[in-house]
């Protein structure tokens, strides 16, 4: 492969990359290369999941999303998760569950977001970032799962994080998109 760099900023890396597919053809494409992140499903004891309301400017406006943050470099996966619940959300977990990972957006950006189930939950101190504007919501786990389907909830870590709460077996909780 070889990586033509176009753009390099504080968060991406934008290039363009000549590479031969695994069917032998050679290609060209711009690809930003991102250093990943990790969001929180934090769910408390009444069985309510912490949304932020978070004012994006890239969307146009406000989203519903998961405590969520950057991988700093060298950092664990759930290192980044417990640092931006405690900033974005102030709190700290005693239980965390691994639920996976995801791509956002593979046709042109390697981006991999770690996500986590966190419980048993303790409120601390936040600590926004200065460039942040953030609300701190507690949301039923069937209001979250209305607005990820109707809507409301748009931001795909978010979505995913969700879903992919309803499939854990976690003891004590109940998740299912529909019960047996």
């Amino acid at each position: 492969m070889i990586r033509t760099p176009l753009y390099k900023g504080e968060l991406v890396d934008l290039g363009r990359e000549h590479f031969t597919r695994p069917d032998g053809r050679d290609q060209t494409l711009e690809v930003v290369r991102h250093p990943g992140g990790a969001a929180v499903v934090a769910v408390n004891e009444d069985h309510q999941v912490c949304l932020l309301r978070q004012y994006r400017h890239a969307a146009g406006g406000w989203l519903w999303e998961l405590p969520a943050g950057k991988l700093e470099a060298g950092e664990a996966p759930q290192v980044t998760a417990q640092r931006e619940l405690k900033e974005e959300a102030g709190l700290q977990a005693a239980e965390w569950r691994e639920l996976g990972e995801i791509l956002t957006t593979p046709g042109f950006c390697d981006e991999v977001i770690h996500l986590f189930l966190a419980t048993e939950l303790v409120a601390v101190a936040t600590d926004h970032q200065a460039d942040e504007l953030i609300e701190c919501h507690w949301v039923s786990l069937q209001q979250a799962l209305e607005w990820a389907g109707d809507g409301t909830i748009r931001d795909a870590k978010t979505l995913l994080g969700l879903y992919r709460m309803t499939q854990a077996e976690t003891p004590g909780i109940a998740f299912r998109l529909h019960p047996a």
